[in-house]
């Protein structure tokens, strides 16, 4: 039976296919083949795979391969004539062409949870089949490329190794997914280069001061910090359940969304001056935003995505108490003192504090760099009439 089919389109099993399927219940495997044969090619695709059953216990592994491909003409995504088709490719010793058959049913299974037990166990078998596969695959073109590599000594390699991965079907691609604005024509960068933002340096080097505000803030008004995530009641909460509404990550902004927060402003005035100076994003109703990040011990932001990829966000780390890890896309690094990046966060990125004390970044908006000066006086402008539109009754 097809897992994926609508029951009302099956008629109940035709007499000839309900006394195949008593031979089978039997193990009279030739009894059930005579009877199937007859049915010929009138039978429905969970008949054949009946009829590819007997063939392969009668040891005719290209004849039960014939119907489930003829099954399959019918319902290309059958669940199980595809994972019976990979099984059968390999015990015919097919096992690479039976991985890209197993690939095709792992993209089409429902979640694991709806399903019995012996069709779980069969896709946990198809993943493993098509992680050697491409484990396998990967080695050697890995192989195929180690002289090349070593006659461009001093090369990154970083994103043709990505492309391999993904190419051999060991690590999916990570598009932008923006939630507001998609900017049509701009890479999918998960880390800029420095050298894109000189000023980096200048905020790099302030971080003795900012640290020393933010300090001074979290013995003086911790309670200011505030849930960075809250959803109102009925909104759906998704990943972020654990979090809503949670001082497990919490948030002290400067800016937000293009508006100064003067009374904060005043609390931290050196790191507001400092805002002033460096080249945000400056967009009314949108950005810049400027805001303390602090992420309480042991505990993870879940994989999400931003609002735009016209907006690139830089952080920089004030107070990190231990091991702290933050990933985008396929790249995961480990934040240092001093060290500030830059990433584009319509990419799905998370975060973990592995640490026993609380972690505090400041994250802030810039421009990406492939905008122009023209854009972004276009970009602005739309997004302003946007929520003025919004507004209107």
């Amino acid at each position: 039976m097809s897992v994926t089919a609508d029951p009302r389109a099956h008629p109940p099993p035709s007499p000839a296919l309900q006394a195949a399927r008593m031979a089978l219940a039997r193990q009279d495997w030739a009894g059930a083949h005579t009877i199937l044969s007859q049915a010929g090619s009138d039978l429905p695709p969970e008949g054949m795979l009946d009829h590819a059953l007997a063939l392969r216990m009668l040891g005719r592994l290209p004849d039960a391969l014939a119907r489930l491909d003829a099954a399959l003409a019918l319902e290309p995504r059958h669940l199980v004539a595809l994972l019976s088709k990979g099984a059968l490719l390999e015990r015919m010793g097919q096992s690479k062409a039976a991985a890209l058959v197993y690939r095709n049913a792992l993209a089409c299974a429902p979640p694991d949870e709806v399903l019995p037990a012996p069709l779980r166990a069969q896709l946990d078998h198809a993943r493993a089949a098509t992680k050697a596969f491409g484990e396998a695959l990967a080695r050697r073109l890995s192989e195929s490329v180690a002289e090349i590599k070593a006659r461009w000594q001093g090369e990154s390699f970083a994103r043709f190794d990505e492309s391999l991965r993904i190419f051999a079907g060991l690590q999916r691609p990570y598009p932008q997914e923006p939630l507001l604005l998609h900017y049509p024509r701009l890479p999918a960068i998960p880390f800029y280069d420095r050298a894109l933002f000189p000023w980096l340096e200048t905020l790099e080097a302030a971080t003795p001061v900012i640290q020393a505000e933010l300090e001074a803030l979290l013995a003086t008004a911790p309670e200011d910090f505030a849930p960075y995530i809250a959803f109102p009641p009925g909104a759906p909460v998704d990943q972020w359940a654990e979090l809503n509404h949670s001082r497990r990550w919490s948030s002290f902004f400067l800016w937000r969304d293009g508006a100064r927060q003067d009374a904060a402003c005043a609390l931290c005035p050196r790191t507001a001056a400092l805002m002033d100076e460096l080249p945000l994003m400056r967009q009314p109703g949108f950005a810049p935003t400027v805001v303390f990040s602090q992420l309480e011990p042991h505990t993870r932001i879940p994989p999400h995505t931003g609002s735009a990829n016209h907006r690139l966000l830089c952080h920089l780390p004030l107070i990190l108490p231990g091991p702290a890890r933050f990933r985008v896309g396929a790249e995961t690094r480990d934040w240092k003192m001093g060290e500030a990046w830059v990433f584009d966060d319509t990419i799905e990125h998370e975060a973990w504090n592995d640490a026993d004390a609380a972690r505090t970044i400041l994250i802030i908006d810039v421009w990406n760099p492939l905008i122009s000066e023209a854009e972004r006086d276009l970009i602005s402008a739309m997004m302003t009439a946007s929520n003025a539109f919004r507004a209107e009754p």
